[in-house]
């Protein structure tokens, strides 16, 4: 496949294995954020598939009660891929039979966390050191359960040991469908630029070894534009945001708009980045009740609010907040300023 630098192309649906999906803008998974409030959020903004939060397959295996929640589905969630880490193929084998009652969409991988409390159990970049264990636990998954199986990977462990061919080759062989790299080592966590041009090596390897296998490519995309230079510097099928989604879930009809027109959207305005703050906060409610969303939505409106010039009150008054009645009171606050 030759890239394609026409605007038009670079927004287009992709086939997972046996699963079509209208559009390749992806929100990644992202513990303590993605969760099925967010997501929602998100699809009503124009992303094309979501992933859940990091799902334990021992705890899977296990049936918590805790985890099983992280696998839930939105209202408008007709598609969704689970994540699960896990560091031994027999872990996996466990969780399948829990993992069919989820009637996931997808069933990804997690190779990439850098998380110490993930890969001291062998799991997420862990693996990495061990390609023939991703290989097992691939094939594990792969003929366990009848959907399509993704995997995420970085670079490598360090900079000493680059080796994203080894871990897609190992995926490949195990049967896997999708492959997402984010484009650092573990040793890096999210600090330094992610090697884009890796990826674009990334997808060149996979074409000429596994040409309908897919290839989405993660790291530094915090705006439109920036997903429309990765997509076109490297030739990959599609992108994953990550952080660059946090409190801002219009990054994905943006960077449609973008892709499609050539033209940079237009800027959303104070109240509706507040609007769209509180209705994720209704979700949230909805979802783990008031008291335990006005809490963890704290993190989240540092993200929407970024970069406003009265954010840093507003910020200080919300970690104080309760009740949605008091974020409302803050951001009616906030808004009165701004006008």
């Amino acid at each position: 496949m030759e890239m394609t630098t026409s605007s038009n192309a670079l927004f287009h649906p992709v086939d997972i294995g046996s699963v079509h999906i209208d559009g390749n803008l992806f929100l990644a998974p992202l513990a303590g954020y993605t969760d099925r409030a967010y997501r929602s959020i998100c699809i009503d903004h124009g992303a094309s598939f979501t992933f859940s939060e990091m799902v334990s397959a021992e705890g899977l295996a296990r049936e918590s009660e805790q985890t099983v929640h992280l696998t839930s589905r939105a209202s408008n969630e007709t598609l969704l891929a689970i994540q699960l880490f896990m560091g031994e193929a027999s872990v996996a084998e466990r969780s399948l039979n829990r993992l069919k009652t989820t009637n996931p969409t997808i069933v990804d991988i997690n190779c990439g966390c850098p998380v110490p409390k993930v890969v001291k159990t062998g799991a997420g970049s862990a693996l990495l050191r061990d390609p023939g264990k991703i290989e097992e636990i691939v094939r594990t998954v792969k003929n366990g359960i009848d959907v399509p199986v993704s995997i995420k990977i970085r670079l490598g462990w360090d900079s000493h040991s680059i080796n994203y061919r080894e871990t897609a080759d190992a995926a490949l062989a195990g049967g896997a469908d999708m492959i997402t790299m984010h484009a650092r080592t573990r040793a890096m966590g999210y600090s330094g630029s992610a090697d884009w041009e890796a990826l674009r090596d990334l997808k060149q390897f996979i074409v000429a070894t596994s040409p309908s296998v897919v290839v989405f490519g993660s790291g530094d995309l915090f705006s439109p534009e920036a997903a429309k230079r990765m997509l076109e510097e490297t030739g990959i099928d599609g992108v994953m945001f990550a952080r660059g989604a946090l409190g801002n879930p219009f990054i994905f009809s943006d960077t449609r708009t973008l892709l499609l027109t050539g033209e940079a959207p237009l800027q959303h305005s104070v109240e509706e980045r507040v609007a769209v703050m509180l209705e994720h906060l209704s979700r949230a409610i909805g979802t783990v009740g008031e008291r335990v969303a006005c809490r963890e939505m704290r993190k989240h409106a540092t993200s929407y609010l970024k970069g406003l010039p009265h954010a840093a009150k507003a910020k200080q008054a919300l970690v104080k907040a309760e009740t949605f009645a008091e974020y409302e009171i803050v951001c009616r606050q906030l808004l009165s300023a701004e006008s």
